[in-house]
């Protein structure tokens, strides 16, 4: 079985307008008489280039089990950059990026920028990049986080220089609300908590799950103090649903078990920003069978080279979590700088979107060798990562994303189905 791909097609899209600025052009040479046939200028010889690349990654904190395969993954990526002697130089700077509770956070963008990158790598977690993006992007830096999920990022006043690999969570409910078409015949209920991404994403769940024939007789917000949730839940088990969508991780043990006790079964349980885990502490064994949970990210097992290649940085390497999206926003910003010719934050910012097939053109290249050739030999590249196709919006956003689909067996233990 396959991920599921939440997401458009690669968009024509551009940034501050030059698609309708080439179509001008285009007409201006017709109308001058200009033909296909007269000499075009050639392109100035490439410029060896050296780009310092600011690595915000947590090594201390609640985040710190995510740091070393980021860190593995950034440099594997300036290594392969560095090997492919394409005229580009990378250089890594790293800085702990701490909690988003206290300093630690501002004091290690600070020491990056002071290092002299042009692009960071980071934050993790979405409090962490609220603290630091507009520090960053008034340097003329670029950001780029391998794991921020909110929304919030998407309409960001970030001078176009935040951008992301990793989708914002509102297209994990699209995922969640196709599996429950797929599984549930009738009606469901959506309980949300409104901390997680927002109303966004249980409003993906619901029209998904419409579209595909169902009925959603109940819909419910938890706010972040859970005010009224036993009312909440009592009434959603009232509507007698078919099956329930389960939006959220700090409430979602509490609601399962108040479902399961009202006689509902795990293949009637869905649930989707519950940190996967096995679950024998929290529930009697075969209360979860057949439930299902949805995150984002792609099957590692599908990219053991990948890991392997990692191993081989860090053998101590234990969970691989935004590693593939690190290690692609490295290529990404190298060929941004490639295609410029020009390392500055904001150069690079203007040929991100380009580089990833968002503006709907280029060659597709896997890796980086290929597409710094493609850069080159002047033509236009389309790169796609190990994270995925990537495919920027003129946003900063993935405008697609591979979101997994993980089964509960009878020991309720999680298995990766699709």
């Amino acid at each position: 079985m396959t991920s599921v791909f939440v997401g458009s097609p690669k968009s024509r899209r551009t940034r501050r307008g030059f698609a309708t600025v080439a179509g001008v052009l285009a007409a201006v040479l017709v109308l001058s008489g200009c033909s296909a046939e007269e000499p075009v200028e050639e392109r100035p010889a490439p410029k060896d280039l050296t780009l310092t690349i600011g690595a915000l990654v947590p090594e201390s904190g609640a985040l710190d089990k995510f740091g070393p395969a980021v860190s593995a993954a950034i440099a594997l990526a300036a290594q392969d950059v560095n090997d492919a002697n394409a005229k580009l130089v990378v250089n890594v700077e790293t800085s702990d990026s701490g909690d988003s509770s206290d300093s630690t956070p501002e004091d290690a963008a600070t020491e990056l920028l002071d290092a002299g990158a042009t692009v960071i790598i980071g934050g993790l977690s979405n409090g962490i990049s609220k603290k630091v993006v507009d520090m960053i992007t008034a340097a003329g830096v670029v950001e780029i986080s391998p794991a921020n999920d909110s929304p919030d990022f998407s309409n960001y006043d970030d001078s176009q220089l935040y951008w992301r690999t990793s989708p914002s969570c509102a297209l994990e409910g699209s995922a969640l609300g196709a599996a429950m078409a797929e599984r549930v015949d009738g009606s469901i209920a959506i309980l949300s908590e409104d901390a997680l991404c927002g109303p966004l994403l249980p409003r993906a769940v619901s029209e998904t799950f419409l579209r595909g024939g169902g009925e959603v007789i109940y819909q419910e917000t938890i706010n972040d103090k859970a005010t009224g949730l036993t009312d909440t839940i009592d009434a959603a088990i009232e509507a007698k649903p078919d099956a329930v969508a389960i939006v959220g991780s700090k409430q979602a043990e509490k609601i399962a078990k108040a479902f399961i006790k009202a006689g509902y079964s795990g293949d009637q349980l869905f649930f989707t920003g519950l940190s996967l885990g096995d679950r024998d502490s929290d529930f009697t064994k075969g209360a979860l069978t057949d439930s299902i949970v949805t995150q984002p990210g792609l099957d590692i097992d599908t990219i053991t080279d990948f890991t392997d290649r990692l191993l081989e940085i860090d053998p101590s390497l234990k969970d691989f979590s935004y590693a593939a999206e690190s290690y692609d926003a490295v290529i990404l910003a190298s060929l941004a700088a490639l295609v410029s010719q020009d390392t500055s934050g904001t150069a690079i910012a203007s040929a991100l979107q380009e580089v990833s097939g968002g503006s709907g053109d280029g060659e597709v290249a896997l890796n980086f060798a290929d597409a710094a050739k493609i850069v080159l030999d002047g033509r236009t590249v389309d790169y796609d990562g190990v994270s995925g196709p990537i495919t920027l919006s003129d946003n900063g956003d993935p405008q697609g994303a591979i979101i997994g689909i993980y089964q509960y067996g009878s020991d309720n233990v999680y298995t990766r189905i699709g």
